[in-house]
């Protein structure tokens, strides 16, 4: 009988531990490969043992060989592209003699990258913050199910989509990758879509770990956070996500936290992550986030993007000279075999073929119906087709397409530029508002567009029709936060000149996140639709006649202006601002570091801050009308807090989904003064109907993380529990007391 010894490192400073591994034969009473096969390939093996039976079998070179990319490749003219590069972002070449393939990684947070390259096709989805809006996981699965297939038909193996980053910073470039503003709607948001990819035997990734809340000076910036309020709002974020998806890489993010850079912090990635969350696959640097060879391996980082200044030949001398211990190297190693096993990338590897353009835009516009968020309406939606004769069509792009969000989330439009999207660009989706509201609205109705670069001449155009319908605009993306929350280019004169001129102002918003709206009162309907997606006309145009009910929530609060948030201004923003806050003439020289003091706010994120701060927003989070109306009744919490259960009536007229949420206040021990997300659940509820809802509470999500201990506790006392449909309407109330710490 063959023994196999393997040596596996789970974090520096951590016992190492020998694990003796019996052969293929003696672990599989149905599978007995002679000794010439290759044992690991048996399916019916663990993928741990199957990582270990392969990585044995490695040279030095062959494990140095994964554990770094393999160049820009195709992100950058004049380098090299392997022959096996699938034309993403990243490749890490296979070992074909132990029958490993490559790793083709592709950017996919809201669809895939760079299709254009080669004539292919991506289906655009709704932006990530979008999809928070559903508060539906079956949509969040449904939408990391459209990316898995698509990459999985594009001949990819792993998605480093999966943002996971709280929406601290409204103002962050990269908000609309991003789910929400809170820990338990974002973990839980990511962690179905990151499964969805999976779904495709497809390795799913979960980033930017941690703390990467703001694109200026992400190079360089220090996020300052004491463990308390990193434990309990941006990090249990990751730890829901990461439970529930099970990710295969988790990529850690670009900037400092409390001193050392993310890709080489021992508190996140050994102590948190791997240590304490038990975390199996391997962490991998956002493109060129390594900084070191020695200090990032020993502290947790697994594989060096896209290139190999790290982790190629001076990782090898460092394994040589023993900087680097073998078993770290291996263990290293093992976590990225042991994740293309348990993703089934090598049992099932992608055969490419055409992808369905039809069923991603079908799945795209379901995601984005649930998602839009009807944020007033004062008796003027939906629009009657029998009753509207005349409309005015105003705003940029709104006859012909719909905005996306640029960067590294950016899909190329059919149709686009060719050979893809430049960077930088906003790039607008053939999907045409125009065509579908005059759909709605029948031959009888007339349907004029003005593009809305005069606000004198989209007045005019305003005041000769019967309803206003403005399309307002905020394109957003990685490498630069907005300024202000105010929506560019003017468009809050256009707004006003619009309204003054016709009383029926209807406005939709197509933004990568939150803006101020001084225009709020003067208008009789606000749609906010993110991004909207490939199917977005058509989703917006049945909101706006009623075919859809409008059901979406408010994922993040909605500020009045700057001053009533924690950071009034964006920290190291200024004129000329690039990545690492130099100004363009300072580009060639060393980014200089800067502190973002997240201690201001702490664990009152979001709507916690206005809460404690008794500042009263523009929109509440959770917050989101209905074309029905819904009443709570009969809230009941069971006597450990493991469950509340109430009533939801439709009083309405039309059947309607809900949303409701249930909010906890811990006792007073707690030292948190706030209510916070603690559940929810997603209703459909007939017209006149009631419906009996019952939603688990987590206990995870009534406790507190203790430094002293290192863990996280549950105090005896009293929960007060809120139940309604926002954050800021809550109806129903009940306290419960808990006794013992759990």
């Amino acid at each position: 009988m063959k023994i196999l010894r393997c040596i596996r490192i789970v974090g520096l400073g951590m016992a190492v531990t020998l694990v003796s591994i019996l052969s293929a034969g003696a672990q599989s009473a149905d599978a007995k490969p002679s000794a010439d096969t290759q044992a690991w390939m048996d399916k019916a093996l663990d993928p741990d043992t199957r990582a270990d039976l392969m990585v044995h079998e490695m040279t030095l070179d062959e494990k140095i060989q994964l554990v770094h990319g393999d160049g820009w490749g195709v992100l950058r003219a004049g380098e090299t592209v392997a022959p096996g590069h699938n034309g993403g972002a990243g490749f890490v070449p296979g070992i074909p003699r132990l029958g490993l393939p490559d790793i083709n990684l592709a950017d996919s947070a809201v669809g895939a990258r760079m299709a254009a390259r080669d004539s292919r096709y991506a289906t655009l989805l709704p932006s990530v913050i979008g999809m928070a809006s559903s508060w539906d996981p079956e949509a969040a699965r449904l939408y990391g199910s459209v990316i898995g297939r698509e990459l999985r038909d594009q001949g990819y193996n792993m998605s480093i989509g999966g943002g996971m980053d709280l929406i601290r910073e409204p103002r962050n470039g990269r908000n609309f990758e991003y789910a929400s503003e809170d820990p338990i709607l974002s973990g839980i948001m990511v962690g179905e879509l990151a499964s969805g990819v999976q779904d495709n035997h497809i390795m799913g990734d979960i980033k930017h770990y941690a703390l990467n809340d703001q694109e200026t000076g992400r190079n360089s910036l220090n996020a300052e956070l004491d463990k308390r309020s990193m434990q309990e709002t941006d990090l249990l974020s990751f730890k829901i996500g990461i439970a529930l998806a099970k990710p295969a890489g988790v990529m850690c993010s670009y900037n400092r936290v409390n001193g050392d850079f993310a890709c080489e912090s021992q508190y996140l990635l050994n102590d948190v992550l791997k240590h304490n969350w038990g975390f199996k696959g391997f962490v991998v640097s956002d493109w060129e986030a390594t900084h070191s060879t020695v200090k990032a391996a020993m502290a947790g980082l697994d594989m060096e993007q896209p290139g190999i200044q790290y982790f190629g030949k001076d990782l090898k001398q460092a394994v040589l000279d023993g900087k680097v211990p073998q078993a770290r190297l291996d263990n290293m190693v093992h976590r990225i075999v042991r994740s293309m096993f348990a993703a089934g990338v090598i049992d099932e590897p992608p055969m490419r073929r055409v992808v369905d353009p039809f069923r991603g835009r079908d799945d795209a516009q379901h995601i984005e119906e649930e998602s839009l968020v009807l944020l007033k309406n004062d008796h003027i939606l939906p629009l009657s087709a029998g009753e509207v004769k005349s409309i005015a069509l105003i705003g940029d792009h709104a006859d012909s397409s719909v905005l996306s969000g640029g960067g590294s989330a950016q899909v190329d439009a059919p149709g686009g530029r060719p050979g893809g999207s430049a960077w930088g660009t906003p790039v607008y989706f053939p999907s045409s508002p125009l065509k579908y509201v005059q759909e709605h609205a029948g031959a009888g109705a007339k349907v004029s567009f003005d593009p809305g670069s005069d606000p004198a001449q989209a007045a005019k155009a305003a005041a000769a029709a019967q309803v206003a319908i403005v399309f307002v605009t905020q394109w957003m993306s990685e490498g630069q936060d907005a300024a202000t929350l105010s929506l560019p280019h003017d468009q809050d004169a256009l707004v006003k000149a619009v309204a003054t001129a016709n009383p029926n102002t209807i406005v939709v918003l197509e933004t990568g996140g939150p803006v101020s709206m001084p225009w709020s009162g003067s208008v009789k309907g606000i749609v906010e639709s993110w991004y909207p997606g490939i199917g977005g006309a058509q989703a917006i145009a049945n909101v706006l006649f009623g075919t859809v009910n409008p059901s979406g929530k408010l994922p993040v609060t909605f500020a009045a202006n700057e001053e009533q948030l924690p950071h009034p201004h964006v920290t190291g923003l200024v004129e000329h601002t690039v990545n690492n806050r130099l100004k363009e003439d300072q580009r060639g020289r060393q980014p200089h570091d800067f502190p973002v003091d997240y201690n201001v706010e702490g664990m009152m994120v979001g709507y916690k801050w206005f809460q404690v701060k008794d500042e009263k927003p523009l929109f509440p989070f959770g917050y989101g009308l209905s074309y029905t109306a819904f009443r709570y009744s009969g809230l009941k919490v069971d006597h450990g807090a493991k469950e509340v259960s109430f009533a939801v009536q439709n009083t309405g007229s039309r059947d309607g989904d809900e949303i409701a949420e249930v909010y906890v206040t811990l006792p007073k021990a707690s030292g948190e003064p706030f209510r916070k997300l603690a559940g929810w659940k997603r209703i459909s509820v007939a017209a006149g109907s009631s419906q009996t809802v019952t939603v688990p509470i987590d206990p995870l999500y009534l406790s507190i993380f203790d430094t002293k201990d290192d863990a996280w506790k549950q105090l005896a006392g009293e929960y007060h529990f809120e139940v309604g449909g926002s954050s800021a309407d809550l109806p129903l109330h009940a306290n419960v007391e808990v006794s013992g710490a759990r």
